[in-house]
């Protein structure tokens, strides 16, 4: 029996670290980033406090950025922090409660309403045998919620938000948001007036209270990013399913000698935009010839951007009060209309020979001024927003054309969308909105017209 022989090997390679790649943070000279997976943005770490009139107790809010006029918190946010005694004689009991409401009032009438939002409250300290002498400091948390239900059904909690409606009546409506702690000296108390009975009041008689509002700020961002800008062919544009086409119709008058010209609004098609992003559109207006050389004082204006325009392209938010919820008997809705963005036409890039002879195209996108809340809806308030495009000549009675107008609904968010490795990024947790249908009914194309 013969043993085979063992193989020999060669001397293992030893590892050469001059042979590692080396690696940074940023692509180099002839790199690119494919895909960047966004990290956790840093926790605030400053505080808000504010004291009793006393000054023997103070709330201190915890994760809170620095040098701020309220606290700020986000959808499912934590209210925590600390409440602060400098006096602990005769104390039975400490609570912090976080409430939130809707006010709509008549500023004329008497016609007034509130409607609870939310609130929760958390016992910190009970006086008994265990626990004689209350603490110093007291720590909470309570967590916000996302929603709230009226009448059987359930809303989205709204942002902080203020708004007047002019009218007759008119009205205020306010969503506000508070968090206060309630230190409850009984012993202080007459024994004809129940501590649980000056609650219903809203006096806490013989107690001491210490409150501050804040601000409820709800962030989301888009689902997708904006789109790239349509192709140019001879015609108009080449459709994409990144954007969605509106074709509406402007009627020439008989006996004007032109035809009607026919419109197609290109928008992107999520119709979910970033408040702080430009709208991205296109225009395609196609008829005879002599129809459309007609239609040329009336048609957009690359140019004297002062000047009254008879084709606009505008977004417009309606804020609308149901005032069944103030009194009347009847369903009757008390709305304001304001544009908070005007739209900027340029000639489409001319990648053929120009406009045909049937045809004329333009590009354009309307900046959005700053707004303190996107849409929302509930019960007796509701702010929503639409693109509106009209043609309206100056003199009806002169013109070839009757005009038109074209609503499209959409939906505002606080924040950009954010590319990553997965395609959106989640610095933060921020939700995507609901669409333009799923916020509830369309408003009325009508009612945008006092703001035209």
């Amino acid at each position: 029996m013969s043993t085979a022989t063992v193989p020999t090997y060669a001397e293992p390679i030893q590892p050469t670290f001059s042979r590692t790649p080396s690696y940074s943070a940023e692509p180099g000279l002839y790199e690119q980033r494919l895909a960047l997976n966004a990290r956790s943005l840093p926790r605030a770490t400053g505080n808000f406090i504010t004291s009793s009139k006393s000054g023997s107790a103070k709330l201190r809010l915890t994760a809170q950025q620095n040098n701020i006029d309220l606290p700020i918190y986000g959808s499912g946010g934590i209210v925590e922090g600390t409440v602060e005694l400098t006096k602990t004689d005769n104390i039975s009991s400490v609570e912090v409660t976080v409430e939130g409401r809707l006010e709509l009032k008549e500023i004329a009438g008497g016609g007034h309403t509130e409607t609870k939002l939310c609130v929760d409250t958390a016992l910190l300290w009970v006086k008994d045998d265990s626990n004689s002498a209350c603490p110093t400091s007291l720590p909470f948390s309570l967590t916000l919620p996302t929603t709230f239900e009226y009448n059987g059904k359930r809303y989205a909690l709204p942002p902080s938000h203020s708004i007047k409606l002019s009218g007759l009546p008119g009205f205020y409506a306010t969503i506000d948001y508070t968090v206060g702690a309630v230190i409850n000296k009984p012993h202080a108390v007459p024994n004809l007036v129940p501590l649980v009975k000056s609650r219903v009041l809203g006096i806490n008689i013989g107690s001491t209270t210490v409150s501050t509002p804040f601000i409820y700020y709800p962030r989301t961002r888009p689902s997708v990013a904006l789109p790239t800008p349509l192709r140019r062919f001879e015609g108009g544009f080449i459709e994409s399913p990144e954007w969605k086409v509106y074709p509406s119709v402007l009627k020439a008058k008989e006996k004007s000698g032109t035809q009607d010209i026919f419109v197609k609004v290109y928008v992107p098609a999520s119709r979910i935009y970033c408040s702080t992003q430009a709208i991205p559109f296109h225009v395609t207006f196609e008829s005879t010839a002599f129809t459309l050389a007609a239609f040329l004082p009336y048609g957009p204006s690359t140019g004297n951007p002062g000047k009254p325009q008879a084709t606009r392209f505008q977004l417009m938010r309606q804020s609308t009060v149901d005032v069944r919820f103030v009194g009347a008997n009847r369903k009757t809705d008390i709305w304001r209309v304001d544009c908070i963005g005007e739209g900027t036409f340029r000639h489409a890039v001319r990648l053929l020979s120009g406009d045909g002879a049937t045809w004329t195209s333009f590009s354009g996108e309307i900046p959005i001024e700053p707004v303190k809340v996107t849409g929302f809806r509930i019960a007796g308030l509701s702010v929503s927003d639409c693109l509106l495009f009209t043609v309206t000549p100056a003199d009806v009675t002169k013109a070839t054309f009757t005009g038109i107008r074209a609503m499209i609904p959409v939906q505002l968010t606080t924040d950009p969308w954010i590319e990553d490795g997965r395609g959106i990024a989640h610095r933060q947790s921020f939700p995507v909105p609901p669409s333009p249908e799923e916020m509830g009914p369309e408003p009325d194309s009508e009612n945008f017209a006092q703001a035209i």
